[in-house]
């Protein structure tokens, strides 16, 4: 039935990648990049809000969210940021390939993208289980010892020098942050394994259009950029005077 329609297309001159809701593959195009732009937007101010929240309250406790991101692995942290870092330029050499009808070399760079992406879950994986061994993770139970936790900056004079109600909401947007983060992660990692599974099957939507990858690398690029300002807000935090 496909091959029935891909003739018919192209006996009336229709491109073998235009949608049939379109009229020309300008038109088509055109939505394709409105339509992600408007979603990117809806993702911009959704975030916006998380990071406005942030600033306000690491400027009204300085002191205690510095103590608090001590037990953050700040090399974890980098290690995930050059991964990250490495997958957008898969995505960018990804979306060239595109360009070029280079479908082996497409599938090649997206499944390294998706492996980058795994890679940073893991590590992720593990600094959330560190959380959880010392009881960093927001509720009646958080950090039952201080000194575990956060060492031996939390005391001074032998007094307890970490208000911690503010280090647990400190914790509590580290959690809400970087989860949501790891949440877009994984529908990234979704997306872009049907885009690899589109090429594998040669389909027209994306072999005779490299909008569509182009469209996947714009995603995976603001997910990339949210993480290059996560990373220095929490693991980066210089010492308050």
């Amino acid at each position: 039935m496909s091959a029935i329609t891909e003739t018919s297309d192209h006996g009336h001159g229709h491109h073998p990648g235009l949608h049939h809701q379109y009229e020309d593959m300008a038109q088509q195009t055109e939505s394709y990049i409105v339509g992600m732009w408007v979603f990117l937007t809806t993702e911009i101010m959704f975030f916006g809000a998380l990071f406005f929240i942030y600033t306000l309250y690491r400027w009204n406790y300085q002191l205690d969210f510095y103590i608090a991101h001590e037990h953050l692995d700040w090399k974890l942290g980098a290690f995930n940021t050059t991964v990250l870092l490495f997958s957008s330029f898969t995505m960018v050499m990804a979306v060239q390939s595109a360009q070029l009808k280079k479908r082996i070399a497409v599938m090649n760079y997206l499944g390294v993208t998706v492996l980058c992406a795994i890679t940073f879950l893991v590590v992720k994986y593990f600094e959330y289980s560190s959380k959880f061994a010392d009881h960093l993770y927001p509720g009646v139970n958080f950090a039952t010892d201080a000194k575990a936790a956060f060492g031996e900056h939390a005391f001074e004079a032998g007094k307890l020098a970490v208000n911690m109600n503010h280090a647990q909401l400190f914790y509590g947007l580290y959690f809400c942050m970087t989860g949501l983060h790891a949440i877009h992660i994984i529908v990234g990692i979704g997306i872009i394994i049907a885009l690899i599974r589109l090429w594998f099957n040669k389909a027209n939507s994306v072999i005779h259009d490299y909008v569509p990858t182009e469209m996947v690398g714009l995603y995976w690029h603001f997910v990339d950029l949210v993480w290059i300002f996560l990373f220095p807000l929490f693991y980066l935090m210089p010492k308050p005077h």
